[in-house]
């Protein structure tokens, strides 16, 4: 049976395929062609690479491509920078057949991280690997809503984005390309255990129920660390727009923590300021 970390390089070389059409390589569209993006032939070609050992590191089998194959790849399938260091990344996991226990150790916040919540004036909270939510502080609970309210298991940012309970939030600006986000840090995170229980359970649930979370994860992007903007409707106070960044925490792979901030004596920094006086008096 071929191993999941070969299915998973094979699957985003397939994707990443599929997007380029044979324009935007230089190459000669030619006849009626029956594939969206470019045909396995044709990137082998531009790659140097024989039509059959690139389709079968396609195919997900024990194929253990060498650094200046993966150039080579990367440079035909015109790869960002982030996007080279996650074929890397895949393609060293086939090699070194890295062992499905690793990284598996319970996730903890560091308590010097729990203080540094309990400080912060702004919305802010930690995510495990696969975006399960381990701490927050009282401004992202006035911001969010109540963690602590949620079923064990249920509090993570990719279940969130897909709750069909929570459909308004879809209604706001940008929120495909924040669960794009989300999901190109789940694919970053499978990338270094495919076989994770957590992993599967969360991305199983979503693709049998979603058919937009399929759509979305089936493009294969990647994120490592990720920023962006964020529109929150709040009743009673209207939209307030934030810019949200990730911090790494410590460990390998380690928690990451998510932090909410308002452009500087802006409409939206007295709204989220206001936001948290109503909660506190509540």
């Amino acid at each position: 049976m071929n191993s999941p970390y070969a299915q998973e390089l094979g699957s985003f070389l397939r994707a990443r395929r599929d997007r380029l059409s044979p324009d935007d390589v230089g190459l000669e569209p030619g006849g009626r062609r029956k594939v969206t993006g470019l045909r396995r032939e044709e990137l082998a070609l531009l790659a140097g690479l024989s039509t059959d050992y690139y389709q079968r590191m396609e195919q997900g089998r024990e194929v253990r491509p060498s650094d200046d194959v993966l150039d080579a790849l990367a440079d035909a399938l015109v790869l960002d920078d982030e996007e080279r260091r996650h074929l890397f990344g895949l393609a060293r996991a086939v090699r070194r057949r890295v062992p499905a226990e690793a990284g598996r150790r319970p996730e903890r916040v560091p308590e010097s991280t729990r203080r540094l919540l309990r400080v912060m004036d702004t919305p802010a909270v930690v995510l495990g690997r696969h975006l399960d939510v381990l701490d927050w502080n009282p401004p992202a609970q006035a911001l969010l809503g109540d963690p602590a309210g949620y079923e064990p298991g249920r509090l993570n940012m990719l279940l969130l984005m897909f709750d069909e309970t929570r459909t308004a939030q879809r209604t706001c600006p940008g929120w495909e390309q924040q669960a794009l986000d989300y999901i190109g840090m789940m694919r970053a995170a499978v990338a270094g255990d495919p076989t994770h229980p957590r992993a599967t359970a969360i991305v199983g649930e979503l693709s049998i129920r979603s058919a937009e979370f399929r759509r979305l994860w089936a493009r294969h992007d990647v994120r490592e660390s990720v920023s962006g903007t964020k529109t929150f409707r709040v009743p009673g106070l209207g939209n307030i727009d934030l810019f949200w960044d990730t911090y790494p925490l410590p460990g390998n792979p380690g928690p990451v923590m998510l932090v909410f901030t308002a452009e500087p004596d802006s409409a939206d920094a007295d709204r989220l300021r206001l936001l948290g006086s109503l909660r506190a008096s509540r």
